[in-house]
């Protein structure tokens, strides 16, 4: 079995390194077809999210056709100056521009309307207002809106994903503490002690393993959803990693299982860990809506092929992307329902730790290859053999997975047993 099992992880690392191959972009931009009415003209596709680099990429020798994605962060109030000085450079070199519908503006940008330019167009022919323009490209483009707009407050899509993934796993919870004959006083507590763990280990763990830097630059962004450089400025904790969040829980639910509902902590991470499955699902989909965690360049024609115009400048140029957070969602979700049905319909949750091993081996195992279409987060500084943090820190969790397995076999219960006594 296990020789299969190691033949497995060979096969899928082969496929995915050979198979899926990263594509590179020299010059920092895409192709696509701007049909100007019938005429398709070809174009040079160029989006950034750092005002600066907008900037600078105007004095840039380009070629005759170039068309621009603008981003929100191009226009941030602060920097409205700024910014309109930009789109004088661009109109000063015969760029047009354009809302989001590719309607032509020719009104100058104030504060009101700024925030409508969403593309600039360099042709070799002007482009008038009468003419029907449309964007066409080998790949799709994600370039959503960041949140749902409640008047001045904004319900940011990230924030929802997290809403969900605590919401869904608390009904899941509830459901499986019935099923189990668990009374449900046992349950608040467990939610609190995730919800502090998964936060708190996420945030640390990211800063720890990816930016150790803010220690020292930016101390109470740590620990607060605040940034103090250059002004104070509410973010949102930006950097969230999953290792950082699992160590956590773990230390947290060992409280839990010792202190509060006395039992094995492994009773606790096997219906733990199902939640986290689905949860994890949801957090991704944060990421996605974020265009953060994005995959290494690939070739424009893949089906796979996103363009990502808000993604951070860290990961380098903005082109054609693996839609990686997708790719470790469908994983999460696929080891949700695996987990759920082998909860259901077999006696494994009597063999305490038996589904948390499965768990821990499958969702690292998840982690590990898609890492191999990501772009890194932050500074790769435990790197080995070609692998980057993110995989380093995997395996550990994986090889913790098989022993928890292995051992599982000495914490058998009955269906009696399962059940807490009052």
């Amino acid at each position: 079995m296990s020789n299969i099992f190691f033949r497995v992880y060979f096969l899928l690392l082969a496929f995915i390194a050979q198979c899926l191959f990263a594509q590179s972009y020299p010059d920092g931009l895409s192709d696509g077809t701007l049909k100007v009415n019938s005429a398709g003209i070809p174009v040079k596709i160029y989006s950034t999210t750092e005002l600066g680099d907008l900037n600078d990429f105007v004095d840039r020798k380009t070629p005759e056709n170039v068309l621009v994605i603008l981003n929100k962060s191009n226009f941030e109030p602060s920097d409205y100056n700024f910014s309109t000085l930009t789109l004088s450079k661009y109109k000063n070199a015969k760029y047009q521009f354009f809302d989001k519908n590719f309607k032509l503006i020719d009104t100058g940008a104030t504060p009101d309307n700024i925030t409508t330019f969403k593309y600039a167009v360099k042709s070799e022919k002007p482009i008038s207002a009468a003419d029907s323009v449309q964007l066409e490209t080998p790949f799709k483009i994600w370039d959503p809106s960041t949140g749902i707009h409640l008047g001045p407050i904004t319900l940011h899509f990230y924030s929802l994903m997290f809403i969900f993934a605590f919401g869904f796993g608390y009904v899941l919870m509830t459901r499986i503490f019935k099923i189990d004959n668990i009374n449900q006083k046992y349950l608040e507590p467990l939610f609190t002690w995730t919800l502090v763990g998964t936060i708190l280990g996420a945030r640390l763990g990211h800063v720890i393993f990816y930016q150790p830097e803010l220690f020292k630059e930016d101390f109470w962004s740590v620990f607060l959803p605040i940034s103090t450089k250059n002004g104070l400025k509410f973010t949102g904790f930006s950097g969230l990693a999953s290792h950082g969040a699992t160590i956590a829980l773990i230390l947290t639910t060992l409280y839990y299982s010792f202190k509060i509902i006395k039992k094995n902590p492994f009773w606790v991470y096997d219906r733990l860990g199902i939640v986290v499955a689905l949860g994890g699902a949801f957090v991704r989909m944060g990421n996605f809506f974020n265009s953060e965690i994005i995959g290494k360049p690939v070739d424009p024609s893949s089906p796979f092929a996103l363009l990502f115009p808000q993604q951070s400048s860290e990961y380098g140029v903005t082109v054609p992307r693996y839609p990686t957070q997708l790719f470790e969602a469908f994983g999460y979700v696929c080891l949700f329902i695996l987990l759920w049905i082998l909860y259901r319909t077999t006696n494994k949750k009597y063999q305490q730790g038996w589904l948390f091993g499965l768990f821990f081996i499958i969702l690292w195992a998840i982690r590990f290859f898609v890492e191999f279409l990501k772009e890194p987060q932050g500074d790769e500084f435990i790197e080995f053999g070609g692998l980057n943090t993110g995989q380093i820190l995997s395996i550990p969790f994986m090889i913790a997975g098989v022993v928890i397995m292995i051992i599982s076999k000495k914490f058998r219960i009955t269906q009696a047993e399962n059940e807490k006594p009052e």
